[in-house]
Parts: structure tokens; C-alpha cells; sequence
């Protein structure tokens, strides 16, 4: 265990207990926290309360559960498995299945998922269960199908491997086009900010060096008692993004902490309640379980650069973006949650209340979490193809005022079918194709300001090539202008170059 120095204060997991036991326990919530400590400082907070208790209820795609059906007569091993048309993994056991958050359903698309079985599943609704295998002589069963409420099942337990992100960043899009992410849909030109997360409130902000928090710490899920298993997958304290692998009984859950969920154009997931009381056994914990939104920090992103590092956009402060309005630039852009507020913190008050009713005890971890642990990167054997990779740089481009005649000149002797129209600092204002030409033609219009689209899909010299072919084909257009930070042109990539890219 990690040295972080004396302290003042000394208080352990089992005293706190007992005084819980006796009806004495001091436990505030989370954002009460933040005053007391303001008003007494950290010692003094660290004498007055015994137990912190939180809050957060957001998206959690990586959540799912471990479910057993019960052997069928005659008995099947099942190789797939559907539940309400949403495959379940099944390769560990004859009749377990792991069914994931995300999964979407094989006949509604992204109207249904994992997310949504599982809160059916929760609320006590029947389910088809859809099975099929390849038969053997202790198995001999082939199809099956059956209906079944959570109630008929031997076990359902919620598995998530990675839930209650320290921090989540936040997200805008630089693009001038509207784009749709797991942190919500996204307008051009910074036109809105997302953030996920309960700041204050948020668990794993309240004791960010796991003083506390562990394997085997017992904590509210999905409203129900649960625990901490293990460091969540992509756990990266030394980044303040620690996350935590959590199991719990879904069978005693409530369907008002566990919520599936569309998030439009990206596809499905789980809300999750989860909240972990932070035992008070010093100073020092008492002051990290008192910072306020005002002192937690995380970064704006942005989304519009597909790509593993995005640029940060700008530092921002939980406070700031329960303001609802954030400074990027010089204007003042929109800012929504993606996550509960009030859920949040409905669930530190539910857990407050479980404590003082003594039905919930702290527990002592049986080891701490990692707090030096460095989130790695896929490991890629071959690179991915961006646009500056195979875009056309020298561009032959129009003015606005040219005429429609000299750009039909241009078409005829260069063979091409795009013609992006510039200004005079040699900024992207317009497209033409040829189509347009023929039309304007007919049309007899004369300049290419006439003719020309203004609202131009672009795209950027570090996005991906499978980006492009997605817009390419969203849109229904054969080529993209490739743009610079300020709008300034920089290329052009067209299905022709995609074509001599599979060619190679």
C-alpha cells in the first residue's frame, strides 16, 4: 500500500461501523460535503463526519449480465442465444449467456439492445429466449425457445466491467457537419458542448487515491447493494479517468436505477445508478471527498477529429458546465448533460438513508485499486489510411465571380467533376460539379455564384479514409473538398482516389 504520509485523524472502516450500528455515524452527502469542509476545513470535517456517500447515473455502455437459464429436457448446449432478438454471448457454458448493453437487436435495429433486455428483465417482463446448437450425446437438443420473467432464471447478475468514470470529458465538434457519438449528437462549427458525470457528486472524485474504494467495497448499483471486483477495463488514474468493474444482483435491482437506452445514430445502452460511500478515516480524505465542482477539472474535445488523441479544445470546470453555457473562443456556447443530476442525487440520499437505517455497512477493501496504472493504446500492425495520405494537393479551383463558361472550360480540358470555388484568402466557399454546370446551362445563369453550394461538406487531412467513404455515401456525392483549421483549402478527395487506394 502506497506511504501518503501522517495524518491527524485516524479513524477505521470498523469503528465507523459500530458507530453506524449504534445510531451515531455522522453521514453527509457529497455536495453537504463540500460546505462542511469549506466551513471547518479538512480536519475539522474529518472529526464532525464519519460517511460520505455519492452519486452518478449516466450512460455505462460497457455494462451487461450473466444469465442461466436452467437446463432444458432434453438438454441443449447452447452455441447462440437470443433474447428478444438481441444476441447473448454463449461460449462458457451449456445454458449461460453474457448479454452486453450494446448489443442491438437483429430485427429493430437501434430501437432495442442489451440495455433494454435487461431492463425488461428488471421490471419483471417476459422474454423470448431464442436458441439454437449443433447437438451432441449428452446435449442432444438442436433449437429451443422458451419465455421467461427474471424470475424463472437461476441466476441474473449485472456484470459491468467498466462503469463510474473519475472524470468524463467533455465534447464539441469543429466539423460543419452535425455528427453523432456516444457523447450525444453533436452540432457544426462548436454549435454545442455535451458532458457526462456528476462532478462533486461523482464517486470516484471523492477519493481519487482509492484510500477507500477497492476490491470489495460494497456500494449502491442499479438500487441494490453491489461491489466493486475488480479496476475497470481502460482504468487510468494517472490521468484521473479511473474506472471500476462492478457486480451486483439483478434480481433485487429497480428499473429507476437501470435504464435502457438509443443514443440516435450510435446505438444502444444502459444507464446505471451507482453511488460508493466514502468511509471518512482522515484528513486527507476528507478534503478530497469536499472538493467542489469549482475545483474538479476535465477537458472540452473535440469530436469532430476522429481520431484516438483529439485536440483539446479548452479546460473547463465541473461548475462551468452546470452553468450551461461554456466560453469557447469568443462566444458563449451551449452546454447539456448526457447524465442525471437529480438522479445523482436521489441515489446519495438513498444511500444515506440505507446507512442510517442500518441496512447497509461499509466494507474494507481487500486491496486497493492502482493509482499508477498507464492506459495502452491498440497495438496495430498495420497503419490506417488518412485523407492527407491520398487526397489530390494541387487543387485547380474558381472564384466566385467566374464565369459558368470558363468553368465548362475547365471541366472539358481537366476531366474532372469538382470545382471548389475560393476567395481571395484561398478559403473554401463553395463547390461546383458538373451536374451544376449542365444545369446552369439550361437554366442560362451566368456566374458561378449563381450555381454554386455554399453549404459544402468538407473533410480534414487527419480523418481516416473509412470516415469519408461513410459521408461520401450518407450525402450521395462523389467527392469532398479537404479543409484547413481556418477553412483554407487544402486538397480533394474523391471516390476515384478511394478506388486507386482498394487498387493498391
Amino acid at each position: 500500500m502506497v506511504n501518503l504520509g501522517k495524518t491527524v485523524v485516524n479513524k477505521s472502516v470498523d469503528e465507523i461501523n459500530e458507530k453506524i450500528r449504534r445510531g451515531e455515524a455522522v453521514v453527509v452527502t457529497a455536495e453537504e460535503m463540500v460546505e462542511i469542509v469549506r466551513e471547518k476545513g479538512p480536519i475539522g470535517a474529518a472529526k464532525e463526519v464519519d460517511v460520505v456517500t455519492t452519486g452518478t447515473f449516466g450512460a455505462m455502455c460497457s455494462s451487461g449480465a450473466w444469465l442461466n437459464f436452467g437446463h432444458s429436457d432434453p438438454p441443449i448446449k447452447m452455441q447462440r442465444v437470443w433474447i428478444n432478438d438481441v444476441e447473448a454471448y454463449t461460449g462458457v457454458a451449456a445454458v449461460d449467456a453474457y448479454i452486453g448493453a450494446t448489443q442491438l437487436s437483429e430485427t429493430k435495429g437501434m430501437e432495442y439492445g442489451g440495455g433494454h433486455v435487461i431492463e425488461d428483465l428488471v421490471r419483471g417482463k417476459e422474454v423470448e429466449v431464442r436458441a439454437t446448437a449443433y447437438g451432441t450425446d449428452c446435449y442432444p437438443r438442436t433449437e429451443i425457445e422458451i419465455r421467461v420473467t427474471k424470475d424463472d432464471l437461476n441466476q441474473a447478475v449485472l456484470c459491468n466491467p467498466r462503469n463510474a468514470y473519475q472524470k468524463y470529458t467533455a465534447a464539441t465538434n469543429s466539423r460543419s457537419e452535425t455528427i453523432y457519438t456516444y457523447m450525444g449528437t453533436l452540432l457544426p462549427r462548436f454549435g454545442n458542448v455535451t458532458y457526462s458525470g456528476a462532478g462533486e457528486l461523482s464517486p470516484l472524485n471523492k477519493d481519487p487515491n482509492y484510500e477507500t474504494i477497492g476490491i470489495g467495497t460494497r456500494i449502491f448499483l442499479g438500487g441494490a447493494q453491489g461491489y466493486i471486483f475488480w479496476e475497470g477495463t481502460q482504468h487510468n488514474p494517472t490521468k484521473a479517468l479511473g474506472t471500476i468493474m462492478t457486480v451486483g444482483n439483478l434480481k433485487k435491482m429497480d428499473a429507476r436505477y437501470l435504464r435502457g437506452a438509443t443514443i440516435p445514430k450510435y446505438g444502444t445502452s444502459l444507464f446505471v445508478g451507482l453511488g460508493i460511500p466514502i468511509p471518512i478515516i482522515n484528513e486527507r480524505v476528507a478534503k478530497t471527498a469536499g472538493a467542489g465542482d469549482d475545483e474538479i477539472r476535465t477537458n472540452i474535445l473535440d469530436y469532430g477529429v476522429p481520431r484516438r488523441d483529439r485536440p483539446v479544445i479548452r479546460e473547463v470546470t465541473y461548475a462551468e458546465l452546470k452553468s450551461g453555457k461554456v466560453r469557447i473562443g469568443d462566444r458563449d456556447v451551449p452546454v447539456s448533460p448526457l447524465s442525471s443530476l437529480k438522479r445523482a442525487r436521489e441515489i446519495a440520499n438513498v444511500l444515506r438513508k440505507w446507512i442510517l437505517e442500518k441496512s447497509f455497512f461499509l466494507t474494507e477493501p481487500v486491496e486497493r485499486l492502482p493509482t499508477d496504472e498507464v492506459f495502452k493504446p491498440m497495438k496495430q500492425a498495420v497503419a490506417v489510411p488518412f485523407v492527407r495520405d491520398i487526397m489530390t494537393k494541387e487543387v485547380v479551383t474558381a472564384r466566385p465571380g467566374d464565369s459558368i463558361a470558363s468553368a465548362a472550360k475547365i471541366f472539358a480540358e481537366k476531366g474532372f467533376d469538382h470545382l471548389p470555388i475560393v476567395n481571395d484568402e484561398g478559403k473554401l466557399v463553395g463547390i461546383v460539379t458538373s451536374w451544376d454546370i449542365a444545369v446552369a446551362v439550361a437554366t442560362k445563369k451566368k456566374k458561378l455564384f449563381e450555381i454554386m453550394t455554399s453549404r459544402v461538406i468538407t473533410a480534414k487531412e487527419d480523418e481516416p479514409v473509412d470516415l469519408v467513404a461513410r459521408k461520401l455515401e450518407r450525402h450521395g456525392i462523389s467527392g469532398l473538398p479537404v479543409v484547413g483549421p481556418s477553412g483554407e483549402l487544402k486538397g480533394i478527395i474523391t471516390t476515384g482516389d478511394l478506388s486507386k487506394l482498394l487498387r493498391r
